[in-house]
Parts: structure tokens; sequence; C-alpha cells
């Protein structure tokens, strides 16, 4: 199920549903459709989700960090609601949401986290050697997923046209700089806010041991396992990814 993207102001972004406010941000290489499933489930079960378009490709090349992007969820989150919200971030999404929840806490009511950056990260480097080459694309598309089917031709053609814009290319190496820069370890203490991190258990980007020491460090947390998933649970397990999400939700609220 495709939802229709809207334009208001600065900002695009998928909203659906009534209720307590959910923010999904997704993660550098990602998109919208990456929380299709996550939309519509939670959009009919007492949720107002938003999924906002993060400007990863928008800002100013001086102002192209993790920061700046987390300043402009704030202000979407100002914008759109009245209450604290709950933030589900994956990948870079999820870095986004420590970065906010550390500075603006009063923004967030709790921190949703999967595959997320913050503490250690593989990435692609300084450049994207090959970039021309479609089967070297889908090969390293294929690895962020347990199951390499999950990469579909869409999701290549998506990465590959990315990889291949040269301004594109450029800013998406200096978020991924900004990422391993911005290191989380001696932040993570300070976060009060209930954290739920989803990982999942063949995740080869953000390998499991972030995720435990995510845990060991955040002193509000709960970590939850998915068996024969990589990096990006919403997409390649959406069923166990929102089982797991909703009953956490539901816990917390009693």
């Amino acid at each position: 199920m495709r939802f229709i993207t809207k334009k208001e102001k600065k900002y695009s972004f998928i909203e659906a549903g009534e209720g307590h406010p959910l923010i999904l941000l997704h993660g550098l290489m990602g998109g919208l459709s990456n929380f299709d499933k996550t939309v519509k489930y939670f959009s009919e079960r007492g949720y107002k989700v938003f999924v906002p378009v993060l400007p990863i490709y928008d800002l100013p090349v001086l102002h192209t960090n993790l920061t700046t992007i987390a300043k402009y969820v704030a202000k979407f989150i100002e914008e759109k609601t009245d209450e604290p919200v709950t933030i589900v971030g994956n990948s870079m999404g999820g870095h986004i949401g420590l970065i906010l929840t550390l500075a603006r806490p009063e923004l967030v009511a709790n921190l949703v986290l999967t595959g997320s950056s913050g503490l250690y990260e593989r990435t692609f480097g300084d450049s994207f050697p090959r970039k021309s080459d479609k089967e070297y694309i889908r090969k390293k598309t294929e690895e962020v997923f347990y199951d390499p089917a999950v990469a579909t031709d869409e999701l290549v053609d998506e990465v590959f046209a990315v990889v291949n814009d040269r301004m594109k290319g450029i800013k998406t190496v200096m978020l991924a700089r900004s990422a391993i820069k911005h290191n989380m370890l001696h932040d993570l203490p300070k976060i009060k806010t209930p954290v739920c991190l989803i990982w999942g258990k063949d995740d080869n980007v953000t390998p499991p041991d972030v995720a435990v020491d995510m845990h060991k460090f955040l002193p509000n947390s709960d970590l939850y396992w998915i068996e024969k998933c990589g990096h990006a649970a919403m997409m390649e397990k959406p069923d166990e990814f929102n089982e797991i999400l909703y009953s956490w939700l539901k816990k917390i609220e009693k």
C-alpha cells in the first residue's frame, strides 16, 4: 500500500491515522516507502503517523550534517503536533532520533531504534567504487538484508540513481562521515527517555554488538531481536517489527 506524499511549506511527508503521533525517520539511502507497512499498521490502531522526507540532498554543503537534519525534524514536530511524539528511526534516522532526543527531550515521549547508527556502522568509505556497475550496486544493496530478495529491482534502481548523481553522492558521503564523527557513546547515559531497540540478528551494517552496547548505556531501554533479519527490520520483517513495537508501546503506556 502506497500513501500520498503531502507538501506543506518546506516539508514533504506522509500522514495517516489519528491519535498519539509517531514520527518515522528513514535512513541515508532510504525513503518513505521503507515504512509502508508500519504506516498502515499503526494508522489503523489509534496512532497518527508521520513520515517526513529528510532533507538529505537539499541542505547547503556546509550544513549537510546530522545535527542540521535533527533541527529540521524538531521544527516539523513543533509545527505538526501538539504533544511529545514517539520517534521511530532506522539507520541514520535512528541516529537523528538520538541527537534530537538528547537536545530536545521535551519533544520526545519515546524513542525506537532499529539498525541505528550512533556507535558503529559499516560504511562505504569516502566514495562509491564501481558506482556505474549496476550489478555491484545490486550486491551492496542486497548485503543490507538477510534475504537478498528484499532488494527489489526498484530499490536497486533508486540506490543506483543516487550514487551516480554527483551532488547526491557527495552529500551522501558527507552525511556518512558526519555519522561517524558524531559518536554518541558518552551521550547515551544522559538520555532518560524510554527507548525500544528492535534489531535484526543478522544486521551486518550496524551489527548486533551495537544494539547490545546501546542497551547497556541507555538507562531506560528494552532490546528485542528479530531472527533472520538484516539492517532494515521494518522492511524485511514488517509483521514482527510492528507487533514488537505495538506491544512495547502498550506496555509503557500502562
